[in-house]
């Protein structure tokens, strides 16, 4: 069975990741998000292992100390975490994994697996990016400025990444999304993996 590749997706708050990947995974078959754990409170339409495992920072510390995370990091305050188990097992399954993550966390997963392909999205402007986290309607303009702020220094570490994604126009980046996955499924080593009688037969010379 070919092993399928993990892509790691980053992105400043209010450029429309999340939104992009839920698209993404309407149209590609054998892919799946990894979901998080974190030890922030869910927001509102949240679900538990849908958006995130919510936990608390005890039972974060307990799985830091088992081992049980890839990678793990302090965002705004809260904890968040990488299952490994969940990642691997879905990995050998066959599966191509989503992980959204930060890029400190992407950092370190990249160093773990270097085979994985790593993906940034941003906003077109930052008065988008601005107008996006006001539509939100959940932060007052102190919270929203200091948003913008760690927007832009995040947004900075989009050269350490293979891909990077504009999401102006939201069909056009849903498609350039879609082709970097399947554009990777094409590679000739997973091709290779994928159809290995086919390949072999093509290159035997019946009598």
């Amino acid at each position: 069975m070919t092993k399928g590749t993990l892509f790691i997706i980053s992105a400043a708050s209010g450029a429309g990741k999340t939104t992009l990947v839920n698209a993404v995974l309407e149209l590609v078959d054998n892919l799946v998000v990894s979901v998080s754990h974190t030890t922030r409170p869910p927001r509102a339409g949240e679900e538990d292992g849908v958006n995130y495992h919510f936990i608390d920072k005890q039972v974060f510390e307990a799985m830091v100390e088992g081992s049980e995370f890839f990678e793990h990091a302090t965002v705004f305050g809260n904890m968040y975490g990488t299952s490994r188990q969940h990642i691997q097992e879905q990995l050998l399954k066959g599966m191509d994994v989503i992980l959204e993550i930060d890029w400190q966390g992407a950092r370190q997963i990249r160093q773990l697996m270097p085979d994985c392909k790593s993906i940034y999205i941003v906003p077109p402007s930052t008065a988008v990016l601005r107008e996006r986290l006001d539509s939100r309607g959940q932060d007052d303009e102190a919270v929203i400025e200091k948003r913008m702020h760690e927007a832009i220094s995040e947004m900075s570490h989009y050269v350490e990444f293979d891909y990077l994604i504009i999401n102006d126009d939201f069909d056009e980046a849903r498609d350039n999304l879609v082709s970097v996955i399947k554009g990777n499924r094409m590679l000739h080593e997973h091709q290779q993996q994928k159809h290995t009688e086919l390949l072999a037969q093509l290159l035997t010379i019946e009598d």
